[in-house]
């Protein structure tokens, strides 16, 4: 699924569970991270499309880039949209290493299931494969995941405001 949105679809029910314990633009700035290295092969016909940033251990070390990286980024970009009179959003660093290590690996995991080029163990095993399912498949689980993951947010979302309108009321 290379330059694909698709894997934000597990990333948005990651979520829609975690809440503001986890950061999906963070998650999703390590997808970007881990596609450049591919995006460099399609440009320049060399190398391995799935190559080093396509392994758990490169991966790790993106979603760390990501973290570090996509905190500043991510609070600069909520910040830039929040209604005024409302306080600075804050991420937490904790969240940012959070969302970035788990945007990294799952990225591996999702395509090392469906692309047979990928070593994902390396450099401890190479040509471990992984791929059994199809991409059509792969793509149907991203998509109904994010389905499922905005379902979720935006009713305990709701809920959430609802139970807060109606505590004020009460007050």
């Amino acid at each position: 699924m290379p330059f694909t949105p698709l894997h934000m679809g597990p990333g948005m029910a990651i979520k829609a569970i975690a809440q503001d314990k986890f950061s999906l633009i963070i998650f999703g700035w390590a997808q970007i991270l881990i596609d450049l290295q591919p995006l460099v092969v399609v440009l320049t016909q060399e190398g391995q499309t799935h190559g080093v940033t396509h392994t758990f251990v490169g991966a790790a070390v993106l979603g760390a880039v990501a973290a570090a990286s996509g905190k500043p980024l991510a609070e600069g970009l909520l910040n830039l949209f929040r209604k005024k009179g409302k306080p600075r959003l804050h991420i937490s660093w904790k969240t940012a290493w959070w969302s970035g290590l788990v945007g990294g690996l799952s990225h591996v995991l999702l395509d090392g299931l469906i692309y047979p080029d990928m070593s994902p163990f390396w450099p401890f095993v190479q040509g471990t494969r992984m791929d059994v399912f199809t991409s059509r498949g792969m793509t149907a689980f991203c998509i109904f995941s994010g389905l499922a993951g905005l379902l979720v947010y935006f009713v305990s979302r709701g809920v959430e405001a609802f139970s807060k309108h109606h505590s004020e009321k009460s007050h």
